[in-house]
């Protein structure tokens, strides 16, 4: 039985001494197996635990010796052995939560003198310089030949770039990295986005630049990545389209969409209120949603966009008279903010009330409304634009809806009398 963590071995009689203990672990492999006792030459069972300084490694005696297990944060990595002789306290973390368990477990019947038979033993043997190494926090592979076929990624890393090596789909190995921080595949073949990236819960970088991705899946958008994510770059794809769940990315501070295919950006963008970082250049947005208002960005790029020419005029005219019922009952469970979900109204009408449109005056419109786009200038949503054409300007269209025809009406009169002045 072995088990590689970072210990500390603390005397419990340093305190009587006005002593301190150093409080930091070092890389350690701790092996529990027999070993002959020169004095009684009996075998005894014991743990040895070997660490970069000490590769031989230390002997501690197993059966009877251990006064008490500390394991209060056990599936986190880390538990503490008591040793009665000598009086010590053997302190582990930054283990693998499963084989802690089974290293305490194999203790703890070592201890009670337990048939050796039945115990998983190891044997107590120094140890190789690599074994004891620190934990590898950064790998960067950036050529086919250096990727690794045959062995597993470090499970302590932090940051991973894998770039340049043609991968055509995720290795689900680095799926097991469970500290993984930053994902850098850019630069491979990638066309397709396993769900299970959403389960790397410390994932706040994901660095998808230059592959063949096709679509971001709503798996994706509704992981603990809504927790996580803060910078996401998926630009120089094939992305068409966002789903509608992707503003639920709400923890996103950077998102780069560039030179991709994207003919619109997702209707709730205004949601990322912690968007500060956005572009999407180079794609074939011809209008912005109308809740891009609602951004606070810093820094803006729209460059190389097809956007038209906003006319007021120019509209789709999407009404009925009188109001279906539906129409009139989702607008007013919009607009009163009534509760619902799946398990009080048809999925269907749940899709249709997550993106209402708002109308000048405040209210709701859902499938019926009266559609146009207005110039907006850039800088009313962010303190630095890129010029998004090489005219030099700064606006660019952006929808509008209008819940009826009085309100499309005022609308125009406002406008006309805008150009007037």
């Amino acid at each position: 039985m072995k088990l590689q963590c970072d210990v500390e071995v603390v005397n419990r009689m340093l305190p009587s001494f006005g002593m301190k203990s150093r409080g930091k672990g070092m890389r350690a492999v701790l092996s529990i197996g027999k070993h002959l006792d020169k004095r009684s030459q009996r075998s005894n069972i014991y743990m040895m635990i070997c660490t970069a300084k000490d590769r031989a490694g230390s002997k501690y005696k197993l059966k009877g010796n251990i006064e008490k297990f500390f394991t209060w944060f056990v599936d986190e990595g880390k538990a503490t052995v008591r040793l009665k002789e000598p009086a010590v306290d053997i302190c582990l973390s930054k283990a693998d939560a499963n084989s802690l368990k089974n290293f305490l477990s194999a203790a703890r019947l070592a201890d009670r003198g337990t048939d050796t038979s039945s115990l998983p033993l190891s044997t107590l043997t120094p140890v190789r310089a690599r074994d004891v190494e620190q934990p590898k926090k950064k790998l960067t592979i950036v050529s086919k030949k250096d990727y690794p076929l045959t062995s597993n990624f470090p499970y302590s890393l932090e940051q991973l770039q894998v770039s340049y090596c043609k991968l055509s789909r995720v290795d689900m190995r680095m799926l097991s990295l469970k500290a993984l921080r930053k994902l850098d595949l850019s630069n491979n073949h990638i066309k397709k986005l396993p769900a299970t990236i959403g389960d790397l819960s410390c994932l706040s970088e994901l660095i998808l630049h230059n592959n063949h991705l096709e679509a971001f899946s709503e798996a994706l958008c509704l992981s603990t990545l809504q927790r996580t994510l803060q910078l996401l770059d998926i630009s120089q794809n094939r992305l068409q389209s966002l789903p509608t769940q992707f503003c639920q990315l709400k923890e996103l501070v950077n998102l780069k969409l560039d030179d991709n295919e994207l003919v619109c950006l997702p209707f709730h963008i205004g949601r990322l209120s912690k968007l500060r970082f956005l572009s999407a250049a180079h794609n074939q947005l011809a209008v912005l949603p109308s809740d891009f208002r609602k951004l606070s960005l810093e820094n803006l790029d729209l460059f190389g966009n097809p956007f038209v020419q906003p006319n007021p005029l120019d509209n789709k005219m999407q009404l009925k008279f009188p109001l279906p019922l539906q129409e009139i009952a989702s607008r007013a469970v919009a607009n009163l903010r009534i509760p619902y979900g799946p398990h009080l109204i048809p999925a269907h009408l749940c899709r249709d009330l997550e993106v209402a449109k708002i109308c000048d005056c405040g209210c709701v419109c859902i499938s019926y409304y009266v559609k146009t786009a207005v110039s907006m200038n850039l800088h009313q949503v962010s303190h630095t634009v890129v010029l998004v054409d090489d005219m030099g300007g700064t606006d660019a269209p952006v929808q509008q809806h209008f819940c009826s025809l009085s309100c499309y009406s005022q609308f125009l009169d406002n406008s006309l009398q805008r150009g007037i002045r």
